[in-house]
């Protein structure tokens, strides 16, 4: 491991990919910025136009925009992971550090753990550790290639470092220091923002229903008999669902959901944490819903994120519409598992972190 002489700067890089990259790097930043010996900068792989992120987004989490934009957009991923790796040699051959930290799985995640390897800088992975086991999947290619890379995997859960244990990682890079994610819910949960489109809907009393995965969506017939199980269901329970594309065309031709616009980060946290229930197929939402204490139904037969399921409040139900319905008609009734915080939930994990930085 690299230590550093007292009085030495640690220099670090914060690469983001997307915009969920931007909510689990914030608690960082702020760590960073209140600890002597430690400087960053802030890079994100795509352009500052990018729709994707809400002119609101860094206000709400209370952070600075990126230092620096690489400008890559596009939707092919191997085109995506080429740009990002040459966008980013050229960053970093202009600007000195010791150490990168990127975030989850993305490409262009993968994309930035080559290139700073290549430069023979540390690498630092957060969310480690995380696997579906499925390589037919491309986030999982890069997880394992940003895995196999680094050499600080900073894992949120006891569950993520056997992992990373089991393929060979040595302890001395394994850190558990928790879940991120966790540090932005608690550092946020007192500046949620109610949005307009609760007017009329009382707390408690709504379903929230999202979904993000390109093969869910692809799939009409499944996508649409999982809605008719939940219009079913819920009967004259709203389904808030803040969908956009296909997605929402789906779930507008039935009368139980009401497809509502674009969220900003606050907002959407008021409306997750007020659900009667969260229906999703995104683990930052299943997790988010069980430190809110609010019952939640993934729309897969597995998850990265096992300690919601096992501990927390959320059950899988694959893609089967028969299971989304029992498990929805318990929801609905109130007949739900009571859910407690794994370990290191606790809102100290960037610290954590940021100490081992520095060590």
């Amino acid at each position: 491991m690299i230590r550093y002489a007292r009085g030495t700067m640690v220099r670090v890089c914060i690469f983001t990919g997307a915009r969920p990259n931007f909510v689990k790097v914030a608690p960082i930043i702020r760590a960073i910025s209140q600890t002597e010996g430690i400087t960053y900068e802030l890079v994100y792989a795509g352009p500052q136009d990018d729709p994707t992120l809400e002119p609101s987004l860094f206000s709400d989490l209370q952070m600075p925009e990126p230092d620096a934009w690489l400008g890559v957009d596009c939707e092919n991923l191997n085109e995506l992971t080429g740009r990002v790796m040459a966008e980013f040699e050229h960053y970093l051959e202009n600007h000195s550090f010791d150490t990168v930290i990127v975030v989850d799985d993305l490409a262009s995640t993968m994309a930035a753990a080559i290139v700073t390897k290549k430069r023979g800088l540390r690498l630092a992975h957060i969310v480690a550790g995380t696997r579906s086991f499925d390589v037919s999947m491309p986030k999982e290619i890069n997880r394992l290639v940003i895995d196999g890379l680094s050499d600080l995997l900073f894992t949120a859960g006891v569950g993520s470092s056997s992992i990373a244990t089991r393929e060979g990682a040595e302890q001395h890079r394994i850190y558990m220091v928790g879940n991120i994610l966790m540090d932005t819910l608690r550092q946020n949960q007192s500046r949620w923002q109610r949005p307009a489109c609760l007017d009329g809907i009382q707390d408690g009393r709504y379903l929230v229903f999202t979904v993000n995965r390109k093969a869910l969506i692809a799939d009409s017939d499944k996508l649409e008999a999982m809605m008719d199980a939940i219009a079913q269901v819920a009967g004259d329970i709203p389904v808030l669902a803040p969908l956009r594309g296909k997605a929402a065309e789906l779930a507008s031709r039935h009368a139980a959901f009401r497809v509502v616009p674009s969220l900003s980060y606050l907002e959407f946290g008021y409306l997750s944490s007020h659900a009667l229930g969260v229906i999703t197929d995104s683990g930052n939402v299943a997790e988010e819903a069980t430190f809110n204490h609010v019952p939640c139904i993934t729309l897969n037969s597995y998850t990265e994120h096992i300690e919601t399921v096992k501990v927390g409040t959320n059950v899988l139900v694959g893609e089967d519409a028969g299971r989304l319905r029992d498990e929805l008609t318990a929801m609905v009734r109130g007949e739900w598992k009571n859910g407690s915080l794994p370990d290191r939930w606790d809102g100290r994990t960037a610290d954590r972190i940021v100490q081992t930085l520095m060590a």
